[in-house]
């Protein structure tokens, strides 16, 4: 079954991409979620009619996520967290944790952008990278201290 994606659908497309997916996964995933349309004439036509105004917006996100990255070039979070004997960690840093840090700086990042393999154990310096726009991306510092007191 083809389908206009209505936004980005991760491992599937971008936004105003036709793509052929299986019909279940069409109908009971992204039909409800309204992530796509079933590609008809009347939709094709309405797609084409969108199709620059969304470019013109594609353009406009780059630019904001360029310059953000341009902002967040050689920031670095300072992370506290409580530890035990030898210094181990109690629980981890996650991209909660991060994106809280970051919003105390100023920087309003959503946990989702922060790409963390896994969570933080260990104190230390550790570069994160963090997806702006599925164009740019930009690594910062995280570095994980010992919470004083």
């Amino acid at each position: 079954m083809k389908v206009i994606l209505i936004t980005d659908v991760q491992a599937i497309g971008k936004r105003g991409e036709i793509k052929e997916v299986k019909e279940g996964f069409a109908r009971n995933f992204l039909f409800p979620r309204k992530l796509a349309l079933e590609a008809t004439q009347g939709n094709l036509k309405v797609l084409e009619q969108q199709k620059q105004s969304l470019k013109k917006k594609e353009d406009k996100d780059r630019t904001d996520a360029t310059g953000l990255r341009d902002k967040l070039n050689g920031v670095s979070c300072l992370i506290p967290v409580k530890v035990g004997e030898e210094d181990k960690i109690f629980g981890s840093v996650t991209s909660q944790n991060i994106s809280d840090t970051l919003a105390k700086l100023g920087f309003d990042i959503s946990k989702k952008d922060i790409e963390l393999e896994a969570p933080i154990k260990s104190l230390g310096v550790h570069e994160i990278p963090i997806r702006l726009h599925h164009d740019v991306t930009v690594n910062i510092k995280v570095e994980v201290i010992k919470e004083e007191g």
